[in-house]
């Protein structure tokens, strides 16, 4: 069973962060440029939220603001849910299944030390998955 760590050793730990002042435009511009479905909303003193595609669709977009009004503040996610790295991939799917959410920040001793995304997760469930039926395959083969 793969653990997060073992995630962010194969994508690597780049996590691309925002302030909370910025403009939702500013937001999806770096959203686009990274081409990344979210960002960490940090302060000096760490992280205080998440920002999602999913945000700026529904909390912009749908409700008649502009991105160059509205600040991210306004609809960043700030109960952030977090993982961390020692937690097993099928874990940090369940979280992500329960509470509706697409991204997870990985925290150990206060640091940030990359994000998941549920791409990540499936995917690495499927290499696992593939690995079992090749070893499989190759023990009934002889």
């Amino acid at each position: 069973m793969k653990s997060v760590a073992h995630i962010l050793n194969e994508k690597g730990s780049q996590v691309w962060c925002i302030s909370p002042a910025a403009t939702v435009y500013d937001a999806l511009a770096l959203l686009a440029d990274k081409n990344v479905g979210a960002l960490l909303v940090t302060e000096t003193s760490g992280p205080v939220g998440l920002l999602s595609e999913r945000d700026c669709a529904r909390s912009v977009i749908l409700k008649g603001r502009t991105s160059r009004d509205t600040l991210v503040r306004e609809i960043m996610t700030h109960k952030v849910l977090c993982v961390t790295p020692d937690q097993p991939v099928e874990e940090a799917m369940a979280l992500m299944t329960e509470h509706r959410v697409r991204h997870l920040p990985v925290i150990a001793g206060g640091a940030v030390l990359g994000m998941v995304s549920i791409g990540d997760l499936i995917k690495s469930v499927i290499a696992e998955q593939q690995f079992i039926i090749t070893q499989l395959e190759h023990y009934i083969s002889g």
